[in-house]
């Protein structure tokens, strides 16, 4: 099970650094261009970047506590940020009425959700 949730770990934080690097390089009318990009009218630029921040954290949350051993309990922590922040970009594409993004939204949360279960279970590097 260790080996899953390292992979699963090591999964969503490459996925999570690729795009919280995008929200904070790119410009609010590029990231709107993209596709899938629409939801960022919702949101102030400054907003946008916040958000780029919040994954970029979230990915060096998911494996660098673990690698270095230093506050491992940060990972199943990192974990329920990004449960939380899927949960924020579920409601933001359910009230744009964009469907096929809410299931990609809903695997972040599933994978995140069982590298929380896992870190923080009884088996966990933490204990």
């Amino acid at each position: 099970m260790d080996l899953a949730l390292w992979i699963i770990a090591g999964l969503l934080a490459v996925a999570f650094l690729a795009g919280g690097a995008i929200k904070l390089t790119l410009s609010k009318e590029k990231l709107a261009a993209a596709p899938g990009g629409g939801w960022v009218e919702d949101f102030s630029a400054g907003t946008v970047k916040v958000i780029g921040v919040l994954e970029v954290l979230a990915a060096v949350g998911l494996i660098l506590p673990a690698v270095l051993g230093i506050a491992p309990v940060l990972v199943p922590l990192a974990a329920v940020g990004v449960v939380l922040l899927m949960v924020g970009a579920m409601i933001t594409h359910l009230r744009r009425h964009e469907a096929k993004v809410i299931v990609a939204n809903l695997a972040y949360l599933v994978l995140a959700g069982f590298v929380a279960w896992g870190r923080f279970g009884p088996e966990s590097f933490t204990g």
